[in-house]
């Protein structure tokens, strides 16, 4: 039997935290055919709002340490200002949305990340996707918004990467859809000069990527962001596809086979 598509589409926190680019996000993810499932993150507003409470923000290889206070601040912000924002965005233009963390609905479970070599706090590794659930609310019509929150199952809730929650739900869900993960990032998409934003990869397979870490071409954060797309793919995600928020329309970005 023929599975039903569902993209799912991952946007960072700078799109969703202004008002203009997340109108037009909202207006262009609309457009998408089919069922949808939207994964956001919120890192510059927590940040922000950090700053005028007077908790020190502490960032580890671009990952934010989350202590006890700053759990405090992006459980708030993830899952109540962003979070909220989008849905009520989506409900303005004719879309039934779910705004959802990891504790809702058991949605997604995770376990506390070792503190051995670096202790980032209450941050979380994913463990399981509630795949049943979330297939029965988009069955509804629902768009589920994923917030960057998981919980370890005993009331605990933990920081979850906005990128791994996308791929995980993405990989936990390939069993029953048709799955096309899209990351929306501030680049057209893998760059073969990071100088010159029209030097797209149109694609990319295993092959090309071993030879694109060895000539350094692809370095840095595209390196884990390229490697969760492939494993997405082993899982059985159809495709996954690297581009801007403001062509999830076109996806003229790059595509991984």
């Amino acid at each position: 039997m023929k599975k039903e598509k569902l993209t799912i589409i991952k946007v960072g926190g700078k799109i969703v935290e202004q008002e203009k680019s997340l109108n037009q996000l909202l207006k262009d993810f609309a457009e998408i055919p089919g069922l949808k499932m939207l994964v956001h993150g919120g890192g510059r507003s927590a940040t922000a709002l950090a700053t005028r409470m007077g908790v020190e923000t502490q960032m580890i290889d671009g990952r934010r340490v989350t202590d006890k206070e700053m759990l405090e601040i992006v459980t708030m912000v993830y899952g109540g200002l962003v979070n909220k924002k989008i849905v009520a965005g989506l409900q303005a233009i004719g879309i039934d949305a779910l705004g959802l963390t990891g504790a809702d609905l058991n949605a997604i479970r995770s376990e506390r990340r070792p503190a051995n070599p670096i202790d980032y706090g209450f941050v979380g590794d994913v463990k399981e996707v509630n795949a049943e659930m979330l297939a029965s609310i988009l069955s509804m019509q629902i768009v589920p918004v994923m917030a960057p929150l998981t919980h370890d199952g005993e009331g605990q809730m933990l920081n979850t990467n906005a990128d791994t929650i996308a791929g995980e739900t993405a990989k936990g869900l390939a069993d029953k859809f048709d799955v096309t993960l899209i990351y929306c990032f501030e680049k057209k998409g893998v760059l073969r000069d990071e100088n010159d934003d029209l030097s797209v990869i149109p694609s990319i397979n295993k092959n090309d990527f071993a030879e694109l870490v060895s000539t350094k071409i692809v370095s840095g954060g595209m390196i884990p962001k390229l490697t969760n797309a492939f494993e997405a793919i082993d899982k059985g995600v159809k495709e996954v596809i690297i581009t801007q928020a403001n062509d999830i329309q076109g996806l003229e970005g790059t595509r991984i086979h």
